[in-house]
């Protein structure tokens, strides 16, 4: 009879792995047929809400199409395979519904945001009329929602609050296995194709070879990379002294991509922090990268508290400042045409390659909305569009706290871009990776062309206001960081003199990897 045979479709979105996955787990015990399901929804490909840039940029849908196709080849080889479907979800399981012989049940992992929960809403109710039972999981977080030591409406407003909280009171599930065999799709189920990413509005992005991250999307390689940084190289273990770099791929971890599509589980990280504690070594690094993986945690769970209020102009707060909205000031960020080397240097790299450091985020946020006093939103939005790990909530997140307009009131740092810039690319060799037509000035005299002497300037081939702009805006805090020591320019020079940069990260900077939205000093 009908019972023989259940059919359950599980809808897939961000958790496009088959490691530590509940809906798969679920599935497998309550069904003959799974029919694993991704739609390409339309509604990601439009605008953005307010400025109406493309939603979905050349790197992240690149990035998604890599981590379909690896996860449509590890379902063939268990037996199953990825159906995909243009559409919004709600319609293609509608349709589903109506034309296999029996669904019995729709399982999805649950989202934060509120586009991503219309969504949920809307399968539901499709679910409810077609007399469906839906099934429901929570799996996008190192700690479950349900073992927080709070109800998510009380999360504290201070990041090391929550922190200690969990840390000291609740713990990380054991991951869910990964199945063997999936269940087979039910017979005469069209698998579909994969997309181009012309037929979704976007054209295949040109690989750049100074890129921080060179890598595919997929759970595969995801967990090549997760060896390669733990196991084969041990980078982990002095992650926490190189996590504010600029250049290559082994800084960081560089698992934020993977990340946010669910690549990989944060449990399946945290609990190989663990072993590579036990068997290899446990310091401050291996440390770091829980305390990363908390700091999304807290995102995603003030997204839960504050829902919309984190799109909203006036923040977490509901504080009214003065933004503007400049477009020249606005274009000149995003192209990387400031006139200020740390900032372009950022911005360009983002634009070529998809990716940008956790320093230079910081850095070029601080910079629209401390500097040039832009509206946050421009660019949280021009983020959303080009970053490869765009993720809602830390997106978001992060910029209200760029702004002054996140959940913790005390946290509002403006960042100096020329003392930043010498503290962490001290000999410039990052700003001439991204602004050749700096390439002729040595050292960390690049950080400040406006300050060398026109014989300096010239010698290098540099003329302000053609080759390079001047700076759309100078702060009165950037001349102390400006002059260089004795002797290293020639006389004729006279900005040469003043006080020495550093030529090495500062002692006081070595301990810098609490980010700075909570960091005691405010000499940044």
């Amino acid at each position: 009879g009908r019972m023989s045979a259940r059919t359950v479709i599980c809808l897939l979105r961000q958790d496009l792995r088959l490691h530590d996955h509940e809906v798969f787990d679920w599935a497998q015990s309550h069904a003959e047929h799974i029919v694993p399901l991704y739609c390409f929804d339309p509604r990601h490909y439009l605008g953005t809400a307010v400025y109406n840039l493309p939603r979905t940029g050349p790197f992240r849908l690149r990035f998604l199409l890599d981590s379909i196709r690896d996860l449509r080849s590890a379902l063939l080889k268990k037996g199953s395979t990825l159906v995909v479907r243009r559409g919004r979800p709600e319609e293609v399981v509608a349709d589903l519904v109506r034309s296999l012989p029996f669904v019995s049940a729709v399982v999805f992992h649950q989202e934060v945001a509120s586009e991503e929960r219309a969504v949920e809403q809307a399968v539901m109710e499709v679910c409810a009329q077609m007399k469906v039972k839906v099934h429901t999981c929570w799996g996008s977080t190192l700690y479950h929602r349900d073992d927080l030591p709070f109800p998510p409406a009380r999360l504290p407003d201070v990041y090391t609050q929550f922190r200690k909280a969990v840390e000291t009171q609740s713990r990380v599930r054991p991951l869910f296995l990964s199945p063997d065999q999936v269940r087979p799709l039910p017979p005469g189920l069209e698998e579909g194709d994969v997309p181009t990413l012309e037929e979704l509005g976007q054209t295949e992005p040109v690989s750049d070879p100074r890129s921080a991250f060179p890598c595919s999307g997929g759970e595969s390689q995801v967990l090549a990379r997760l060896k390669h940084y733990f196991w084969d190289t041990d980078s982990v273990a002095s992650y926490k002294e190189t996590r504010n770099g600029l250049v290559g791929v082994d800084y960081s971890t560089k698992f934020s991509p993977w990340l946010a599509l669910g690549c990989i589980s944060p449990r399946y990280i945290y609990h190989q922090v663990r072993q590579y504690e036990s068997e290899r070594t446990a310091n401050q690094s291996t440390y770091w990268v829980i305390f990363e993986l908390l700091w999304r945690d807290y995102f995603k769970f003030v997204g839960v508290k504050y829902g919309n209020r984190l799109f909203h102009l006036k923040g977490l707060q509901d504080k009214s400042v003065p933004w503007k909205k400049d477009m020249t000031l606005y274009n000149a960020w995003k192209d990387g045409r400031t006139g200020i080397p740390f900032v372009d240097a950022n911005m360009r790299e983002m634009a070529m390659t998809g990716f940008m450091s956790n320093r230079g985020r910081q850095n070029v946020a601080s910079f629209l909305t401390k500097d040039l006093g832009l509206d946050w939103r421009m660019g949280a939005e021009w983020f959303e569009y080009l970053l490869v790990d765009h993720d809602v909530c830390s997106n978001y997140g992060n910029w209200l706290y760029s702004a002054g307009l996140g959940n913790d009131p005390r946290e509002n740092r403006k960042f100096n871009m020329i003392k930043q810039g010498l503290d962490y690319d001290a000999d410039g060799d990052y700003v001439r990776r991204w602004v050749p037509e700096l390439q002729g000035l040595g050292g960390g005299e690049v950080h400040a062309p406006w300050n060398l002497g026109p014989s300096a300037l010239n010698h290098a081939q540099v003329t302000l206001g053609t080759s390079y702009p001047h700076p759309v805006v100078m702060a009165p805090e950037w001349s102390r960081h400006t002059g260089r020591k004795e002797g290293s320019w020639p006389d004729s020079c006279p900005s040469a003199r003043g006080k020495k940069g550093p030529s090495h990260t500062p002692k006081q900077h070595k301990d810098r990897g609490i980010d700075f939205y909570f960091s005691k000093s405010k000499n940044l």
